[in-house]
């Protein structure tokens, strides 16, 4: 058993506000409950949760740290008495519900995965939200088939490049909309049937046009507002539209005779806040489905940049320019 510091460097939000509140603290260990481990953070994943839990938007769910972090990768330190599937000294990659912005936080065990094989810490440590979120809502709520036409927003993003990869590879035909030329041929690389650069054409109709004018099977949408009356519009017949974030804001007006002509599914979900056997199936799931795909070389994180854990001010001032193309990812020391 290795010998555990008392004390751990984490990164606290000094008051809700822009990147300059996320400074560097010592926060003491954290000791594993019964069937959590203690993880040696290498490499953390930064999403647009963090950005909106460090905004105040989006507070920790009862019983999570206040530090962000939603995704980890690297060595169990410590183990609760009731572990069995991992042991001191393994490496994983892991989803939690916040702490990952540190040098060890905890996690279910039920929660970690293994690192596929080839894969460093950055890239494992961009996996478990991201392809969590997108297994569970294309593949799950969303029951994306191979041959159906499959429209995310976001193309570029981690959420999006991801979503790309995995319906392509499971046999589905995708439109990827982004905000720029190289965003789009970015999503073209990867896979994308069709890229729309979102501000010099309408979705929508490029949409149509592609599918003939029957419309796409699945929207996945991060976006809201404006875009939830223009899915429904795109949305072939007995089309789904699954919601996963609000960036344009949630309050929004459509119009649900569209919704009634057409025959549309309308859900959506959030991950962190569930309860953590529901996690534990869709990480198992993965395991079974996705990870084939990653050790054969057929799927791989785009990341875009990293930054060290001292520096997750940048990282979250690099995500807020919109410009980056896959995943942002912290470096622990």
């Amino acid at each position: 058993m290795p010998t555990l510091p008392a004390q751990t460097t984490a990164i606290a939000i000094k008051a809700p506000g822009g990147p300059e509140v996320l400074v560097p603290e010592e926060r003491t260990v954290p000791a594993p409950g019964a069937t959590e481990m203690l993880v040696r953070v290498r490499a953390a994943g930064v999403n647009r949760p963090d950005v909106m839990q460090r905004k105040g938007q989006y507070p920790p769910p009862p019983g999570a740290p206040d530090i962000p972090g939603l995704e980890i990768a690297g060595e169990v330190v410590a183990l609760g008495e009731k572990v069995t599937r991992w042991k001191v000294g393994d490496t994983l990659c892991a989803l939690v519900a916040g702490g990952g912005y540190a040098e060890y936080c905890l996690t279910d065990e039920t929660t970690a995965l293994h690192i596929p094989k080839g894969f460093s810490f950055v890239e494992a440590a961009a996996l478990p939200e991201t392809f969590m979120t997108v297994w569970h809502n294309v593949f799950e709520r969303g029951a994306l088939q191979s041959g159906e036409w499959f429209l995310v927003h976001g193309g570029s993003s981690g959420i999006g490049t991801t979503a790309i990869m995995l319906a392509k590879a499971f046999g589905a035909k995708v439109i990827a909309t982004a905000g720029s030329a190289e965003k789009c041929e970015a999503c073209r690389k990867l896979g994308a049937d069709v890229a729309v650069d979102y501000n010099k054409e309408d979705f929508v109709a490029a949409a149509k046009q592609a599918t003939g004018g029957k419309g796409v099977d699945l929207i996945l949408d991060m976006i809201g507002g404006d875009y939830v009356d223009r899915n429904f519009d795109a949305a072939a017949v007995e089309g789904r539209i699954v919601q996963i974030a609000t960036q344009k804001g949630p309050k929004v007006t459509i119009d649900l005779r569209r919704l009634m002509l057409k025959r549309l599914t309308h859900t959506g979900s959030t991950l962190r806040a569930r309860p953590v056997a529901d996690k534990a199936a869709i990480a198992r799931a993965l395991e079974a489905k996705a990870w084939p795909l990653l050790e054969a070389g057929k799927v791989r994180p785009v990341i875009d940049s990293t930054f060290p854990l001292a520096k997750a001010s940048e990282a979250h001032a690099r995500m807020e320019t919109s410009l980056h193309i896959g995943k942002i990812v912290l470096e622990v020391a």
